[in-house]
């Protein structure tokens, strides 16, 4: 499972760079469109959390689930609260799309599963999702984020985000443990 789940990670992000390639690039996103990426991220997240919470019994994953939930909601809050003070609305854009369209395809698939079989591949896709999530960040967003207030809040999202990648990764050592 753990293969398959970064396997569909890595499609979704081999589908963010032909799509950036034949339309738009990553780097070339303003703050407003990175903005609603990032938006999109965290909500996503949050979807796969919620539905994790519906389906397995591991105390583990559930924890991991809540504090998927509860990091993100608190990341866009303070994302929603900028924009406000900044008068400004995010930017749907190719990114966004994509991002949701994968997120699809993947809540079909972890929706089938149940058991080990789903807490392994809930694991093995949070991990893959904050590792592709947080390289975006670091290296394509950060350095082409305009506005430092914006660029603040993505480099303190950051920092959470990638404890979660190391709090993934630990779920995937101990469900392939078992």
């Amino acid at each position: 499972m753990k293969l398959t789940a970064a396997i569909l990670t890595l499609g979704l992000m081999a589908g963010l760079q032909s799509s950036a390639q034949a339309a738009d690039s990553p780097a070339e996103l303003n703050d407003l469109q990175i903005a609603h990426v990032a938006y999109t991220a965290d909500n996503i997240d949050i979807r796969y959390a919620h539905l994790a919470l519906a389906l397995t019994s591991d105390p583990e994953i559930r924890n991991f689930a809540r504090t998927m939930i509860r990091d993100h909601s608190a990341v866009n809050e303070q994302a929603l609260a900028l924009l406000e003070k900044l008068n400004a609305q995010p930017e749907d854009n190719f990114l966004s799309q994509q991002l949701n369209a994968n997120a699809e395809t993947l809540i079909d698939k972890m929706s089938q599963l149940r058991g080990a079989e789903f807490d392994k591949f809930y694991a093995a896709n949070e991990l893959a999702y904050h590792k592709a999530v947080n390289e975006l960040v670091e290296f394509t967003f950060l350095p082409n984020i305009d506005h430092p207030e914006v660029k603040s809040l993505f480099e303190a999202g950051l920092k959470i985000f990638k404890v979660h990648q190391g709090h993934a990764e630990h779920m995937v050592e101990q469900l392939n443990g078992r």
